[in-house]
């Protein structure tokens, strides 16, 4: 009948610049797709130099290497019979694009450049590419001689187009262009195309993945279709973590999901589905079928192929279904335990080590590689012998296999509290219990020796001694003897990241984990250089409110009873000294503000784009139940006031896994200036007069009313 396709998403964890094991994970995920029958295989975006090479787009090697492994990848038997689609960065008449390059037996069908490029939050880019700008146009590209020699053409089509097949007709969307108020599916399917291929490189972020799917569904929903989602997953050398969901849908449903979160560098998703189904569910909306007769046509590459079988009438296919999303704590469990994994094995380090403070965002961290250490275990265990080679390479035991999380979180991960004067006992069970829950290297040393000898050197050049305000001395006193301890403890974790696994006769360095969250961060509430200062974050971008939720999820799943008493406990510094052997010091009173009003600031702040005036109009709103015009006005002014006076600190913030939305992370996502004038007067100005006009207001209904 030569109805029922088979076509095949894949999600592959590729890595900047690394073109040999770029192209290998291509190959082997091309061959999976083969042997499941399809003979169509759509890859992620940029998958063959990776999605992740920022300014390294600018040099000519990066086009090069990227056409030395289409070379390789037209040559390979593996790419016979079977329509492969790959993305890559292309020079054409001096100008680079981000493109798809389709081809088919040694022969390239279409040049596909991207049509709406990627430009807010971690996108930039317009900074590296140029949009193609010229609908359903096409233009000779001229290949480059490492291609001809190949394929023998001179020259193939270059622009916006689709492939006529025998049975159906395809068209291309990259990434953005699904996200996008005019997306080219639209006209696409109106103008005939019954399969839409998306190559993506979409990162994780908490809550997202059903916007994605949301997405997908609806763009078939309306004017039917099949759509193909491929996308990349894993570290490929910063912050984002990009997680897989490739998935295939039909006319608005789900019919095929890939994972979120995985080890499994190749993964591929097959569907078969019917032709046909497409073309009846079309056939009965009017409203389409008269917005198609006026369409303009796409240039059609006719293609001498077939995606389907002319005997395929017991061919099983692929029916509906329901896609599962994690909860946020999943999310957090999951994610950035992957991106861990990956940093570690591609850093060729030994492992972690954590200052564990007994608190609840190190204790967060610490479950998070615990986590890994369960993922890790699992993917072995489920045969993956590349996981496996990386265990035996990090532990340095070629006959090693990881069975137990906790004895493998031994090997790898280090965890240190650091004592002082002013730390409780409480603090100190409470992260050797944890320790002993998941089984890390506990150390406990006590910091005072150090930072005795740094204030007596400073003391014996300038001949005054500094006091904690309890004991009489200043505000800048308070804080500079806080910031000493907090200073002292990145110094030593990084000495004993180095040193630890040689004490213990292993070899190798270790990698330092900072666990400053996203709100301490926007608030400033660190001290700059501190244990903040790491070589990664794994929740640097997570929220305190999801933080507690994720320990909650934690004792629930991984039975770390130790977890209990850190989520009882008030957050502390432990910086200031104790009184009467307790802590007096808490987070939430040093800040002025409460980790809850901080994730609605940051919300307000990055996301709904306000600034002190607008913030203070939104809250008046929010707030209006518990809070006083003025009372709000108050909050909303030290807020910025503290932000301004701390955003510095966030140029040298370690880098973190991105998680969030408004996360205030320097490096491109939050372009912020980092000296502002603190004093904020013509905002906070604007904020007092109608905070007047609203107090005069409720003056004169309070009259009205005892009238």
């Amino acid at each position: 009948m030569g109805r029922a396709v088979t076509v095949a998403a894949c999600a592959l964890n590729q890595w900047a610049l690394d073109f040999e094991g770029n192209l290998k994970r291509i190959v082997k995920s091309i061959g999976i797709a083969k042997s499941s029958g399809a003979r169509y295989r759509l890859g992620p975006e940029l998958e063959i130099c990776g999605y992740g090479c920022l300014d390294h787009y600018y040099e000519s090697d990066t086009l090069l290497h990227s056409f030395q492994v289409l070379a390789k990848l037209l040559e390979s038997p593996a790419t016979q019979d079977i329509i492969c689609d790959v993305g890559m960065p292309v020079l054409h008449r001096n100008v680079r694009y981000n493109c798809r390059v389709i081809f088919l037996n040694k022969k390239i069908l279409l040049i596909r450049p991207k049509i709406s490029l990627a430009n807010t939050g971690n996108y930039r880019e317009l900074r590296w590419f140029t949009p193609w700008t010229k609908a359903r146009h096409v233009e000779e590209y001229f290949l480059p001689r490492i291609i001809q020699e190949v394929t023998g053409q001179e020259t193939v089509p270059f622009g916006d187009a689709v492939l006529a097949t025998k049975d159906t007709c395809l068209g291309a969307e990259i990434c953005e262009e699904l996200w996008a108020p005019n997306s080219p599916h639209i006209e696409m399917g109106l103008d005939g195309v019954e399969i839409f291929a998306n190559s993506s490189g979409s990162h994780h972020v908490l809550r997202k993945a059903h916007t994605r799917v949301d997405l997908v569904n609806s763009a078939t929903a309306k004017n039917g279709g099949i759509y193909i989602l491929a996308n990349q997953k894993g570290c490929d050398g910063d912050r984002l973590y990009y997680d897989g969901c490739a998935m295939i849908s039909m006319n608005g449903e789900t019919v095929a999901q890939g994972s979120q979160f995985s080890l499994d560098d190749v993964e591929v998703l097959v569907a078969t589905l019917d032709l046909e189904d497409v073309r009846s569910y079309r056939a009965e909306i009017s409203s389409r079928n008269l917005a198609a007769s006026k369409v303009d046509p796409y240039p059609r590459v006719k293609v001498n192929f077939a995606l389907s079988s002319s005997d395929d009438v017991a061919v099983p296919i692929c029916m509906p279904i329901q896609w599962r999303h994690h909860s946020p704590e999943e999310e957090i469990s999951l994610g950035p335990a992957c991106w861990l994994w990956d940093y570690l094995r591609r850093s060729k380090q030994a492992g972690f080590l954590l200052p564990l403070s007994g608190g609840i965002d190190s204790s967060a961290t610490a479950c998070i590689v615990y986590s890994m250490c369960h993922q890790v275990c699992l993917a072995v265990k489920n045969g993956n012998a590349d996981v496996l080679a990386d265990v035996c390479r990090i532990v340095n035991d070629e006959t090693y296999v990881p069975e137990d999380p906790r004895e493998f979180c031994k090997r790898i991960f280090t965890t240190c509290y650091m004592a002082s004067e002013n730390s409780s006992q409480d603090t100190c069970n409470r992260a050797k219990l944890l320790a002993e829950q998941i089984g890390s290297y506990h150390i406990n040393l006590n910091i005072d020796a150090a930072v005795k000898a740094v204030v007596g050197i400073f003391s014996m050049v300038t001949g005054r001694t500094p006091l904690f305000s309890v004991f009489g001395g200043s505000k800048r006193e308070n804080l500079a003897l806080q910031n000493v301890q907090a200073r002292i403890r990145m110094v030593l974790a990084y000495l004993f990241a180095q040193l630890t696994l040689w004490t213990r006769g292993m070899p190798g360095g270790l990698l330092v984990l900072g666990s400053a969250n996203v709100d301490e961060s926007l608030r400033g509430y660190l001290t700059k250089y501190d244990c903040s200062s790491a070589d990664i974050n794994p929740i640097g971008g997570i929220s305190k409110t999801d933080l507690k939720n994720f320990i909650q999820y934690c004792i629930e799943n991984f039975h770390l009873t130790a977890l209990r008493s850190i989520m009882s406990a008030p957050p502390t510094a432990e910086l200031e000294p104790l009184v009467d052997g307790q802590v007096a010091q808490t987070d939430e009173m040093d800040m002025g503000m409460t980790y809850a009003e901080l994730s609605i600031y940051g919300k307000l702040r990055k996301i709904a784009k306000t600034g002190p005036y607008s913030m203070f109009c939104k809250l008046i709103n929010m707030w209006k139940e518990i809070c006083a015009p003025r009372e709000v006005a108050s909050k909303v002014k030290h807020f910025f006031r503290m932000y301004s006076l701390n955003r510095h600190k966030m140029t040298t913030l370690t880098p973190s896994y991105h998680a969030e939305n408004y996360s205030p992370d320097d490096n491109r996502f939050d372009l912020r200036p980092f000296l502002y004038n603190t004093t904020w007067s013509w905002q906070f100005r604007c904020i007092d007069k109608e905070v007047s006009k609203l107090e005069q207001k409720e003056e004169i209904s309070l009259v009205v009313d005892t009238d």
